[in-house]
């Protein structure tokens, strides 16, 4: 398919606002206003350019069974050309060559063997090229039509003695350009067919049918049920090795679950009353109920497929220098190949046939096709790549500039730690014993996102704890909280907060907190409106993986800088101990964003590892925004680029596929660009004075090897496997 000419006849249509065809999927993302235009017109001017319109389809059903078995019958058609085109090309070559007597009338029986054949197989080329030329589309069918179309005509006047001679017989000729025309696009399509690989499988892990439990006359029973009849909220059962067809939360039983398919993860997970599942993983060995969170399109799943397609739809900058050659190439490719028609028939007064041939190899050797596939098909693979170690990368301007990543800044909380801090120390300088301080604590902290909220309740659900009413509550960015209980103001934060509020804290305190940091601790204050009360302190690990990240991160040639709202003590010993040197700490939201704008304006190409979230600006700012997503908590909006299952490996591993990709684009590009530079001269007869000539079936050939040729390229990247990840085996 050319997307230009797709593109170019949609865009022309009143009411279309902006289109982008993918080469590779064969689909067209079409913005449209529907009270001017509608679906069948657009449906219908595809058709009239030659190309078959399909239907619609939405991102997480594209592999559904009709267009499977559309795509299965195109291509049996194209082979039953291939077999019937290259037979009767052999047939004719034989009978040409192989010193058999046909009598006077040969060139007539040439004729009569080849017009069916030549018809069955060429005849899908010649009405795509008729169709654009009506639609003034200059295309690669176009001139496929015009190689195929002169020696066959230039065949039948010759053996009408029309040109003066009975000698020109292109008839093999004419129907071997055709098949080996016809092989080029079954085994494009074939190829392109497996670059989308990745879409399928992911697509094939969606559930058909879910167990719901369900209340009839009083009695609850389980029924089998279409996926698409569970609802919200429904109650799911699940038993050993099937498939969890949705998203939702455990409510009884226990299990371990593979949720690699979907994250990336390898390890089974442990699930248990509260644990968050994903649909598309597989139970092992336990059975469980859930309630489910997400149904349709909502699911982390389908989003997962809607953000792999959208990705493999897009075109990264580099794309625009493919597209400006194409535009010029077939036009250039026309006016060389009749240039190379006059020289060789006029200026070195070769044979009528020789400088015919010449023009037809030009024609048919020159073909764009293999430019348009190098980007979009290393794309496509890439994105899938990606997408099976649970990276999901947004476009294909991310996978460009990330390939050019030179520093990385790196939050703390979340990222190189696990995120998770759990309840340490309450040192209680007040008359409440530390239950009365936690209970206060959790009162005001209830209302908090913040991860130190989180620890005060053992990271459990706060619904589940007694606590007093809180009034006025209020969330200060970057130092803490305050409320009222029973009309007494409580604060609970930092330093800064406290002095904010004109509440003395006393050297000793300062000095308490001081040996908690160094202890690796995040501690906060609580008082009230004349003193503290207590110091309450958390502590966050680190993540498995997160040195071996960084030291990776290094060995590539990145720099790497910690960016915390933690205090400075604490900072600095995490910072050490995974290898950072470069520490920002005690920052808030803005900060941060003003010290990448402040890496940016050094020249740093920057990345921002986040968790997607709270680091919302800084991830939009930078040039790449990583954002730490775990299970049905994927940020989907806060970054170019989404870790699912939150793990700083993966991060290294989008950076390390991604300059993968673009290398693969490249060389790419060079094959595509080396193909046109050396055979448009050969075609064009420069090996001639050496008595060799690139016949236009060895043309039609070596048009059909390049986009092969390209696409096998970006094949192999499938079997690439990031290097820290081998690190690791």
């Amino acid at each position: 398919m050319c997307s230009r000419a797709v593109t170019s006849a949609i865009s022309k249509m009143p009411g279309v606002y902006s289109t982008h065809v993918n080469l590779v999927s064969e689909t067209a993302d079409v913005l449209y206003n529907p009270k001017i235009v509608t679906t069948d017109d657009i449906g219908d001017r595809i058709n009239l350019i030659g190309y078959e319109y399909m239907g619609i389809h939405d991102n997480n059903s594209i592999n559904n069974d009709v267009l499977e078995k559309k795509h299965a019958e195109n291509q049996k058609k194209k082979l039953y050309r291939i077999i019937i085109g290259f037979f009767f090309s052999a047939l004719l070559m034989y009978l040409m060559f192989g010193n058999v007597d046909l009598g006077p009338n040969a060139s007539f029986i040439m004729l009569g063997i080849s017009i069916l054949p030549f018809v069955y197989v060429s005849y899908p080329i010649i009405k795509s090229g008729v169709l654009s030329l009506r639609h003034r589309n200059l295309n690669m069918d176009v001139m496929y039509s015009l190689g195929i179309g002169v020696s066959f005509i230039a065949s039948v006047l010759s053996t009408f003695h029309l040109l003066g001679s009975s000698h020109f017989m292109l008839y093999d000729t004419s129907i071997m350009l055709g098949s080996f025309l016809m092989l080029g696009k079954y085994l494009e399509d074939r190829a392109k067919g497996k670059t989308s690989d990745s879409i399928k499988k992911l697509v094939q892990l969606k559930a058909t049918e879910a167990t719901v439990e369900k209340t009839i006359d009083g009695k609850i029973v389980q029924q089998k049920v279409p996926i698409n009849e569970v609802f919200k909220g429904n109650i799911v059962l699940v038993k050993p090795g099937e498939k969890i067809p949705l998203d939702g939360k455990v409510i009884e039983g226990k299990s371990y679950v593979d949720e690699s398919l979907v994250t990336g993860e390898s390890r089974p997970i442990a699930k248990e009353v509260g644990s968050d599942v994903i649909g598309g993983s597989i139970n092992k060995d336990g059975s469980f109920k859930f309630k489910v969170t997400n149904t349709s399109e909502k699911t982390v799943l389908s989003q997962i497929i809607s953000m792999v397609q959208e990705a493999q739809n897009s075109s990264p900058p580099i794309q625009k220098l493919a597209d400006k050659v194409i535009k010029y190439f077939i036009p250039a490719i026309l006016i060389i190949a009749v240039i190379s028609f006059l020289v060789w028939y006029v200026g070195f007064g070769s044979s009528f046939v020789d400088s015919l041939s010449i023009f037809i190899s030009v024609v048919v050797v020159a073909c764009p096709c293999s430019l348009g596939l190098a980007i979009p098909t290393a794309l496509t693979v890439g994105v899938g790549l990606a997408a099976k170690y649970g990276i999901l990368i947004k476009d294909g301007e991310t996978l460009e500039v990330s390939d050019k990543i030179n520093h990385v800044l790196l939050d703390k909380t979340g990222t190189i730690t696990i995120g998770q801090p759990v309840l340490s120390e309450i040192i209680n300088f007040s008359d409440y014993d530390d239950d009365e301080i936690l209970k206060i604590s959790r009162s005001i902290e209830q209302f908090s996102q913040h991860p130190i909220s989180s620890a005060l309740f053992n990271n459990e659900d706060k619904k589940s704890y007694v606590l007093y009413t809180v009034d006025n509550f209020e969330n200060i960015s970057g130092k803490g909280v305050k409320g009222s209980i029973n009309n007494v103001a409580y604060y609970i934060g930092n330093k800064k907060l406290m002095e904010e509020n004109e509440i003395v804290v006393p050297e000793k305190i300062i000095s308490t907190l001081e040996k908690q940091e160094l202890d690796l601790k995040t501690s906060v204050i609580l008082s009230n409106a004349k003193e503290v009360l207590a110091i309450i302190s958390v502590e966050d690990s680190i993540k498995e993986n997160s040195i071996k990240a960084i030291e990776s991160l290094h060995k590539m040639g990145i720099e790497t800088s910690m960016v915390t709202g933690d205090n400075k003590n604490t900072s600095e010993k995490i910072a050490q101990k995974v290898g950072i040197d470069d520490v920002v700490s005690e920052v808030l939201p803005q900060d941060k964003l003003d010290y990448v704008k402040e890496k940016q304006s050094d020249g740093k190409i920057v990345a921002f590892i986040g968790d997607g979230i709270n680091d919302a600006p800084s991830l939009t700012k930078s040039d790449v925004g990583i954002a730490i997503g775990t299970g049905t908590d994927v940020a989907i909006e806060s970054g170019d680029i989404i870790l699912i299952n939150g793990d700083l490996i993966n991060a290294v591993s989008s950076i390390q596929i991604s300059r993968k990709t673009m290398s693969r684009v490249k060389l790419n590009l060079f094959w595509a660009f080396a193909y046109n530079v050396i055979l448009i001269p050969i075609a064009a007869g420069a090996l001639m004075p050496w008595n060799i000539f690139f016949r236009p079936e060895y043309s039609a050939f070596a048009m059909a090897l390049s986009s092969v040729t390209v696409i096998s390229l970006s094949l192999l990247l499938k079997s690439y496997v990031p290097e820290i990840l081998k690190e690791g085996k």
